[in-house]
Formats: structure tokens, C-alpha cells, sequence
């Protein structure tokens, strides 16, 4: 046993577990994605990300199975690989916010001015008035992209910071308004005028 211990702790023993450890973080991750992807619809993006994670664990399975049975020290090194993958997979699909959501917000206070105030930023606004435990409500229905819901709910509580909200994955929609973009600035601005 102690034998096991230390060729895991020989240098190379440590860049090959590095290796395995990263190339297993970048193959799950993909693999997360893609299948963010897949069900968001985006079929282009899913092929590559396919590609692209299949190759990676191509080279990792080949590398690391023969190599198992004289380190089995490196499977775990494998199996926390995977693990750590799914996590930085699910931050990565955050980051990017593929995809479009229903959001419903339920408003009791400064409706009317909620209200203009996103259509005023570009968003398609639909009111249904409503009886909620304390009285009249309004509730909100707006389809936004993922991206936009950090934003666009920044700007709701700004108004009604009791405001309840609610969102949903969206399916298919026919057309999602952005919001008003402010003007282009930085190297954006150079390349916009060229």
C-alpha cells in the first residue's frame, strides 16, 4: 500500500494525474453544456460540444485505463475529475444563460409605473389583474431571455421590492423582445465604425 502512495507522489505520476484530473473537468463540462444545448434546441452548438467532449474522453480513457491497474490511485483522481466537471459545466451554462424564460410577477405597489418602466426598456409587457390574500394584485408576463433576468429583476425591485415573482422555462416563442441597448462603447464602438 505504501508503495501505491508513493508513485502517486512521483512527479510525473502527479502532472499525469493533473492531466487526467483537468481533461476529465473539460470533458464533463462540455458535456453538461451540450446537453443544456440539446434541450434549449441549439443543434449547431450541441454537434461541436459533442465533438469536441468525445475526443477528450477518447484521449482520457485510452491514457488512463491500462494505468488503473498499476495506480488505481488515478481513478479517483478520475472519478473527482468528473465530479468537479459537472460542477464548472453548471457554472459555465449560468454564465452563458442559454435559453429564454416566463417570468410572472405579481405586483400590489407602483404597478402602473413597473409597468411603464419596462416597456420603456424594450420588454413586451402582458397585465392580467388579479385577487391576491391582501387585495388587488397585477401579475406581469413577460418572456426574457436568461441572460436578461438578472437585470430585469434588479429593475422590478427597484419599484416593488415586495414584488413576487415566479419564471419558468420557456419552450419555443415566436419572437423574444431585448432590451433597449444602450450605445456601443470601448473597442466595440472602433469596430461598429469601421
Amino acid at each position: 500500500m505504501d508503495q501505491i502512495f508513493l508513485q502517486l507522489f512521483q512527479p510525473a505520476t502527479l502532472l499525469y494525474a493533473l492531466f487526467i484530473f483537468c481533461a476529465r473537468i473539460i470533458d464533463v463540462s462540455l458535456g453538461t453544456v451540450r446537453t443544456i444545448a440539446i434541450v434549449h434546441g441549439r443543434t449547431t452548438l450541441a454537434f461541436w460540444l459533442g465533438f469536441f467532449e468525445s475526443a477528450v474522453w477518447l484521449a482520457v480513457v485510452s491514457t488512463i485505463v491500462p494505468t488503473v491497474v498499476e495506480q488505481p490511485l488515478l481513478g479517483v483522481v478520475y472519478a473527482l475529475g468528473f465530479a468537479t466537471g459537472n460542477l464548472v459545466g453548471i457554472k459555465i451554462e449560468r454564465v452563458l444563460a442559454l435559453g429564454n424564460l416566463i417570468l410572472r410577477v405579481i405586483s400590489r405597489f407602483n404597478t402602473a409605473e413597473l409597468i411603464h418602466s419596462l416597456r420603456e426598456a424594450g420588454y413586451r409587457v402582458t397585465t392580467f389583474t388579479g385577487e391576491g390574500r391582501s387585495g388587488p394584485v397585477t401579475e406581469l408576463y413577460i418572456v426574457c431571455r436568461r441572460r436578461d433576468l438578472r437585470s430585469l429583476l434588479k429593475r422590478i425591485v427597484a419599484i416593488d421590492n415586495q414584488a413576487f415573482y415566479v419564471t419558468e422555462q420557456a419552450g419555443s416563442v415566436s419572437n423574444v423582445y431585448r432590451p433597449i441597448m444602450q450605445p456601443v462603447t470601448g473597442w466595440r464602438a472602433i469596430i461598429k465604425k469601421k
